[in-house]
């Protein structure tokens, strides 16, 4: 079963040419966006832009990161977090899903338990709060994680 996310559907930064009927995103492989020195935002979904505009904003208080978009959790590029964690020896792992049993607890935990010697920071997660998400905007908004919500979680992993 593959899954899509429909706020990504009528983004204008997700507009492109059409690849071909051919096309195809490999199962298991990530994508860096953006690549940085300082510290790795793993993320996947609508998380990827606001990951991208929170590294862009960080750039500006010299801060250097990476964001490596999952494109698939299951099965997921673990070679490449752990490559990219190591290198900047602090990973920030971002997704829409609630805090408590999302996906990003499972990345997360895995770090903690086979790249703990090479972190410098303790591992951050950025998730939605732990309730139903609401139909308003407004509540959805405040519900979900927004750029300003990784932008923290990468400065305060940066100068742990």
């Amino acid at each position: 079963m593959f899954l899509e996310h429909k706020h990504l559907y009528r983004q204008t930064y997700n507009k492109g040419e059409y690849p071909g009927k051919e096309f195809m995103i490999p199962f298991g492989k990530a994508s860096l966006r953006r690549d940085g020195t300082d510290v790795v935002v793993v993320t996947w979904g609508a998380l990827v832009q606001r990951s991208l505009l929170a590294a862009q904003q960080a750039e500006k208080d010299g801060v250097s990161v990476a964001v490596l978009d999952l494109r698939t959790i299951v099965p997921y590029d673990w070679d490449q977090i752990a490559s990219l964690a190591t290198r900047t020896s602090r990973l920030v792992v971002a997704h829409e899903d609630q805090m408590t049993c999302g996906f990003g607890a499972e990345i997360a935990a895995r770090a903690g338990a086979e790249l703990f010697e090479y972190l410098d920071a303790p591992v951050r997660r950025v998730g939605a709060l732990d309730v139903p998400v609401a139909y308003a905007p407004v509540l959805e908004e405040a519900i979900l994680p927004q750029t300003v919500d990784v932008l923290k979680a990468i400065l305060e992993t940066a100068r742990y």
